[in-house]
């Protein structure tokens, strides 16, 4: 009897352990399953992220278009002179900024070679002179002879020959004297006028070509700002155009002045044109040299400037992202022109038009965006 009770409590032990991993089996299925359908039928919601762009609303950069050049004081005439003869340099009689009169000897060259040069001159016409005193004195007897009958009339013509070239090479000789003498005084480099060295590119000792700049005199008077204007702004400017000049070193001062001249020819190298602005009146503390910034109107009143990290360009055409209703808009615009940074624009936008200026290249057509605070559509 007792083997029969322990065999029952077994059989019951056994179907115990069974329910129970029936129980497990079925509640992790019923996990799995809720799983599953959580997954498929109740998705979670993402979070959108909505981004937030810096723009400007047309209207208040909407002004007058105004270029700046930077700009150097001029004189009004400027000499780079030049010795006329080759040689070496060997005195200097003057330093920058030096104020020098009309016929002051600037620099002097070696004269020496010169200078034999203007004797042998000399010696050839005392020996030409010396030749035309004799044939002139033969000529005159043979004449006087001629006409007494005791020379014939070739004999006497003969000898007026010889005093006709004798005269001739008394010109040459006397020619060649006058040319080497100026030779010998273009050895001295003289100022034609008055007026401050502005620039000494010769020293003593130095070994300089005919031709060769050595001192730029600038000459006394008018002063006047030269600038240069690149290939795409030429069109803006003309001659007679008003400016504006501010001088670096000089606070506060502003002078007024017109365009004179423009360069009808680009720099080979740097492919601007050069200009120069006439001014009304130049204070005394500006000087030549001075670094100055010139203000130009272009000419484009009222004209709609935008910076140029807003325009986005995936083509030929430039477009800007315009915010309505919280969401962007490609449009394209039409470009004007360019002032330092920011570019004109002459078609596409108008007053009140609120532009995207930053994070263009991240944007999607119709994507919602948050506005600055204190910005609005």
């Amino acid at each position: 009897r007792s083997v029969v009770m322990a065999l029952k409590e077994m059989l019951t032990s056994l179907q115990l352990k069974r329910i129970h991993y029936i129980s497990l089996v079925i509640v992790f299925f019923l996990i799995v399953l809720y799983q599953i359908i959580s997954t498929v039928y109740f998705k979670p919601a993402v979070s959108k992220e909505i981004p937030l762009v810096r723009t400007i609303t047309i209207g208040n950069s909407k002004n007058s278009v105004t270029a700046l050049y930077p700009g150097e004081v001029r004189g009004r005439y400027e000499s780079n002179l030049a010795f006329q003869v080759p040689g070496k340099i060997v005195r200097r009689n003057v330093n920058l900024g030096d104020v020098v009169q009309a016929g002051q000897i600037l620099m002097e060259l070696d004269p020496k070679d010169i200078s034999q040069t203007v004797s042998a001159h000399s010696a050839e016409l005392e020996a030409a002179l010396s030749q035309f005193k004799l044939a002139q004195d033969n000529a005159e007897r043979y004449s006087q002879l001629y006409a007494n009958g005791a020379v014939s009339k070739s004999t006497m013509e003969q000898y007026q020959n010889q005093a006709t070239v004798a005269a001739a090479t008394v010109q040459q000789a006397r020619a060649h004297l006058t040319g080497s003498s100026n030779q010998l005084g273009y050895t001295q480099l003289i100022a034609d006028h008055d007026g401050v060295v502005a620039a000494i590119n010769g020293e003593v000792g130095q070994i300089t070509a005919a031709g060769t700049p050595i001192v730029t005199v600038v000459r006394d008077g008018q002063r006047e700002i030269q600038f240069y204007v690149p290939e795409s702004h030429l069109q803006q400017i003309k001659i007679g155009q008003k400016a504006s000049v501010t001088f670096w070193a000089v606070d506060k001062l502003t002078v007024n002045g017109t365009i004179s001249e423009i360069s009808p020819t680009a720099d080979p190298v740097m492919r601007t044109y050069k200009a120069r602005i006439t001014l009304n009146e130049l204070p005394l503390e500006v000087k030549l040299g001075m670094t100055a910034k010139v203000a130009l109107s272009s000419g484009m009143a009222d004209a709609i400037a935008i910076p140029g990290n807003a325009i986005y360009q995936t083509d030929d055409t430039p477009k800007v992202w315009l915010v309505k209703n919280k969401k962007v808009t490609l449009i394209p615009v039409e470009v004007g022109g360019y002032n330092g940074n920011n570019i004109n624009i002459s078609a596409g936008l108008q007053n009140g038009d609120v532009v995207v200026i930053g994070g263009v290249n991240k944007l999607a057509e119709g994507q919602d965006v948050r506005l600055e605070a204190g910005v609005t559509e």
